[in-house]
């Protein structure tokens, strides 16, 4: 792709994001402070047996978050296990026990970490029934925390933060749903396939045979790229023609990625009553992922490591810029999705994929958390500016105590730690390292430490791309990454509620003479600095280990 093409598309990427962010961002702000229910959102609290009109105390809500989540992980196990037993199975076998729990796991913590080839692994029933919704479902869930924890902020005195069962029927039913329909359509205009055609056998160009799967394609990847879920109907994803074919179909589903994490700020800034808090956001987001695209796409051009441009793992239809756009996206976001096979970037172009996940996605990140997991950060930003200039500790008027402060730092932990646990047991267990060596990593040396830190890295990050040289459907890493998705998602989904609670009730603290005001550019900069020296601190030594050395070799 030339050169004034990838301009073109990045220029009109940027318009797109602009035009839909004041518009999208307004809507979804009424959306949730609305006191009015439609009649199938009542329908649905009737059956839930919820009252859709009272608040929730953050223990009522946070239970609410992990019955409907663990409820729903059970029942996607279950479907996997019966798959020959349902229609449109597509005569494929059970999914196998340790397989069933990765995937359920996967799909309910809004990773979509694939340990298969869903094409012959998965059939339509599977697939629709269970991947599809829960795709929906996952990030529903994701914004309703994020809105959980918006309230908290915007609060005063309130022994409440909203209703999960609301946030979440409105989140699919509002948002999400006509979303992906919209999306599917412009897909589908664009080439993406629907259908139910199965396994469709063709003569190639060769005179052989061979086997073309189909399917309701261009359903599942509207809703995968909205809801920053990622994972693919084909196992080559968004590289693959029939889930993305051409340069134009790349850019929408790059703006599918974007389009709700980027103007959640909006959102955030309308419901605390301060749009400049949320431009702050905003901002912020905005900075690192440009700064991060321009490092990748840099690096995978040739222009620190001598690589020259390289096109290994990459599509011809898109080229270079192209995948690096696409694979910044996913990975600064929570999709995981990818157009272009990171394990062949150059390793500090793959080590720039790492990062943008170790940076904890919140630039923008994903749908809902993206947005949570920088307000986290503006914490403690807060928190250490008030600190350093013997102020107290503010932010929005709420103030930043002891118990605060350690619900922030334990969110900030808990990722770290599950990737790091995670990559040095896998080689320092005798039995693992054996199994990891003899039957997961193609590459030895430091590429193959570096595919192991990627796929704990993209579990506890609920982002689930992976380095494709490490086959990952074994005992321990089927098992290991399932917990590592889990505990990433829900550890700190509990945390960011408890202090939504503690946030709301609080009363405000009138602006003095004394607040630091949290809008302003040097403020934007702080945020930006905290959120990179955090990350820098804690994984530099392992990204020595891996990419860094391979990449100064």
């Amino acid at each position: 792709m030339g050169g004034w093409v990838t301009v073109a598309q990045a220029l009109s990427l940027v318009v797109l994001l602009a035009a839909v962010h004041r518009p999208l961002g307004d809507y979804m702000a009424r959306l949730y402070s609305s006191e009015k229910h439609f009649r199938v959102e009542r329908g649905f609290y009737r059956l839930a047996g919820v009252d859709g009109s009272s608040g929730q105390a953050w223990q009522s809500y946070l239970r609410g978050v992990l019955v409907f989540s663990g409820a729903s992980m059970l029942l996607l196990y279950l479907l996997q296990r019966v798959q020959p037993l349902l229609p449109g199975s597509l005569g494929l076998p059970a999914v196998p026990e340790a397989l069933s729990f990765n995937t359920a796991a996967s799909f309910v913590a809004n990773t979509n970490w694939q340990s298969y080839s869903p094409e012959v692994t998965m059939g339509y029933a599977v697939q629709m029934l269970g991947l599809a919704v829960q795709n929906f479902l996952s990030a529903a869930v994701g914004l309703a925390v994020a809105v959980a924890l918006i309230r908290g902020l915007a609060g005063r005195n309130s022994s409440t933060i909203g209703n999960f069962w609301v946030d979440l029927t409105r989140g699919v039913l509002r948002l999400l749903l006509p979303g992906a329909v919209l999306g599917a359509i412009v897909l589908m205009i664009g080439g993406v396939i629907q259908n139910f055609n199965g396994f469709t056998a063709v003569t190639n160009l060769l005179g052989g045979t061979s086997t073309i799967p189909g399917g309701p394609v261009a359903s599942q990847e509207a809703i995968k790229l909205l809801g920053t879920n990622g994972g693919g109907f084909f196992n080559a994803n968004s590289a693959h023609p029939f889930e993305n074919p051409g340069g134009w179909t790349n850019l929408v589903e790059v703006f599918l990625m974007l389009v709700i994490p980027f103007s959640l700020p909006r959102t955030f800034g309308t419901m605390v009553g301060d749009r400049r808090q949320g431009y702050a956001i905003l901002a912020a987001m905005a900075a690192i992922f440009t700064v991060s695209l321009a490092a990748m796409t840099a690096f995978e051009f040739g222009a620190a490591d001598g690589t020259a441009g390289s096109m290994e793992g990459k599509e011809q239809r898109f080229g270079i810029a192209a995948s690096t756009l696409f694979g910044s996206t996913s990975t600064l976001t929570s999709t995981g999705a990818v157009n272009a096979m990171h394990d062949s970037f150059s390793p500090l172009g793959g080590m720039m994929a790492m990062l943008n996940m170790m940076l904890g996605e919140v630039a923008p990140g994903g749908v809902g958390s993206g947005l949570y997991g920088m307000l986290i950060l503006a914490i403690i930003t807060a928190f250490v500016a008030g600190l350093l200039v013997g102020r107290t500790p503010e932010y929005l008027g709420k103030k930043i105590g002891p118990k605060e402060i350690k619900l922030a730092s334990l969110y900030i932990l808990t990722m770290p730690t599950l990737v790091l646990v995670g990559t040095a047991l896998s080689f320092a267990v005798p039995g693992i390292r054996a199994d990891i060596e003899g039957t997961s990593i193609l590459n030895t040396g430091l590429h193959g430490f570096s595919e192991v830190l990627y796929a704990f890295t993209s579990a506890a990050n609920n982002n689930g791309s992976a380095f494709a040289g490490l086959t990952a459907n074994t005992p321990w890493l089927n098992t290991a990454l399932g917990v590592a998705m889990l505990v990433g998602r829900f550890l700190p989904m509990i945390f960011v509620i408890a202090l939504a609670g503690a946030f709301a009730e609080q009363g405000k603290v009138p602006a003095s003479a004394g607040t630091l005001p949290t809008h302003r550019p040097q403020s934007v900069t702080l945020l930006c600095g905290v959120t990179v020296i955090v990350t820098a601190l804690t994984f530099f030594p392992v990204l020595a280990l891996g990419p860094l050395a391979e990449g100064l070799q």
